[in-house]
């Protein structure tokens, strides 16, 4: 099924736009560009666009001084919109979700179930921006626009190095950068550069660092202290899952930080041999099968000790597999 965006949107005067909390480049730049698109194809239309602040990288980016952080009291919308995201992790956007007269929820989240009247749920898609892209009518698209989608698509699927990344993403991205904007620039300041404080923190989670399960697992985790010691937010931890990952011999990488007295904010990355989306469903998460995120309480060792078990499960059971299918091919 194509969902038409335009023809939900007929006469809609109101339209609500938001994604999940600590919002990543593919959330804000998949709402962005459908606020640029709407705005551009229904400019009788009032529409707004809810998200936690985001990084300030993404400043370029059409509309991001139009992003409302503050969840103020509003009418009830027409239409709105989750994007790569239920709409359970909108934070303080859920309640115009619940006042909606209509809800059309966008994702490629494998654990997204649907959590609104109209579901476009894509797991094969790499990322939410490149499912707008599929979206959207392409005789509208624009530089601002394409720069955008190019942006969100380039943050899901790590620069198009992921397994996410398909020849088809490839081809949007060709024919996204056709349209003149700096890519080369926009790679480096949105994807790559690191403030010092940022580059700090990555050392420090870099040296504490912990191999087990014969090194094919890595942790990191860092504390409260230790964030307001470097005078760092949530959003300054981005990247580092990934460099645990990149370690040879690591299987799935784990990165922690504290968010509560016993409560932490969990990263997982993974090869092919683990399915993390399955490991983070245990716990009240879930994401992609190798990148996904849950929330835990208890000690770090305690979190640690109960991931390990799943993750651990997860590997033997690739294995077992992996062992059937040479076995049948021999």
């Amino acid at each position: 099924m194509r969902l038409d965006l335009l023809e939900e949107c007929r006469d809609a005067g109101r339209i609500g736009i938001s994604g999940h909390v600590r919002p990543d480049g593919d959330c804000v730049c998949a709402c962005l560009a459908l606020w640029q698109y709407l705005a551009k194809c229904l400019p009788e239309a009032s529409v707004k666009v809810f998200l936690e602040k985001p990084a300030d990288i993404f400043r370029e980016i059409k509309g991001f001084g139009e992003i409302n952080s503050d969840f103020p009291e509003e009418p009830p919308f027409d239409v709105f919109f989750v994007l790569d995201s239920t709409a359970e992790r909108i934070g303080g956007a859920g309640k115009y979700f619940e006042t909606a007269g209509k809800t059309i929820n966008i994702d490629h989240h494998v654990s997204n179930r649907g959590s609104a009247q109209i579901n476009y749920i894509m797991p094969q898609v790499g990322s939410t921006s490149e499912l707008v892209y599929d979206l959207l009518d392409p005789e509208m698209l624009d530089r601002e626009l394409a720069k955008t989608l190019y942006t969100g698509i380039i943050h899901d699927t790590g620069v198009f190095q992921y397994s996410c990344t398909t020849p088809a993403t490839m081809e949007k991205g060709a024919r996204l950068i056709s349209y003149g904007f700096d890519f080369h620039r926009l790679i480096l300041e949105t994807f790559y550069q690191r403030t010092y404080v940022q580059a700090q923190i990555l050392g420090r989670a870099l040296m504490e660092s912990i191999r087990f399960m014969d090194g094919r697992c890595i942790v990191s985790a860092v504390d409260s202290r230790t964030m307001e010691f470097y005078n760092v937010e949530p959003k300054d931890l981005d990247g580092i899952v990934n460099q645990l990952r990149n370690i040879a011999g690591v299987e799935c990488a784990i990165f922690m930080h504290q968010t509560g007295g016993q409560e932490y904010k969990v990263s997982l990355r993974s090869s092919e041999k683990v399915n993390v989306a399955e490991v983070a469903s245990y716990f009240g998460g879930g994401g992609h099968e190798r990148a996904a995120g849950c929330t835990m309480t208890g000690t770090f060792h305690d979190c640690v000790n109960n991931l390990s078990l799943h993750i651990e499960k997860s590997i033997k059971k690739w294995e077992s597999e992996n062992d059937k299918r040479n076995h049948c091919s021999s």
